[in-house]
C-alpha cells in the first residue's frame, strides 16, 4: 500500500489545508487537523479519478526522507507537520 507525504497547514484559526506534494493541485481541508485528515483520502480518489479521466495515473510517491533531501521541500517540512495518507485507504479505515 502506498503512503503519500501530506503537508499540513494550519495557520488559518478558522480552517486547516492539507496539500500533497508529489500531487500538484490535490488539497483537503477542514475545521479542524482531525477532518482535514478524514477528508485527505477523499481528496486523493478525486484527483485519482481526474487523472485517469486524462488517462493517466497517479504518480509514484516520494518517501518522507526523499522530501526531505529535496531543496524545494526544505521549508515547508521545517515549519509544518508532514502525515503519511495511505492509498488506496484499507476498506476498515471508518471504523
Amino acid at each position: 500500500m502506498a503512503q503519500y507525504v501530506a503537508i499540513i497547514e494550519d495557520a488559518d484559526p478558522d480552517a486547516v489545508s492539507l496539500w500533497f506534494p508529489d500531487l500538484p493541485g490535490c488539497i483537503s481541508g477542514g475545521d479542524d487537523v482531525d477532518e482535514a485528515l478524514e477528508n485527505a483520502p477523499e481528496a486523493l480518489a478525486f484527483y485519482a479519478q481526474e487523472l485517469s479521466a486524462d488517462g493517466r495515473q497517479l504518480p509514484p510517491p516520494r518517501t518522507l526522507a526523499e522530501l526531505e533531501a529535496d531543496p524545494a521541500m526544505a521549508d515547508d517540512l521545517r515549519n509544518h507537520t508532514a502525515v503519511l495518507i495511505e492509498w488506496p485507504p484499507r476498506p476498515d479505515a471508518d471504523e
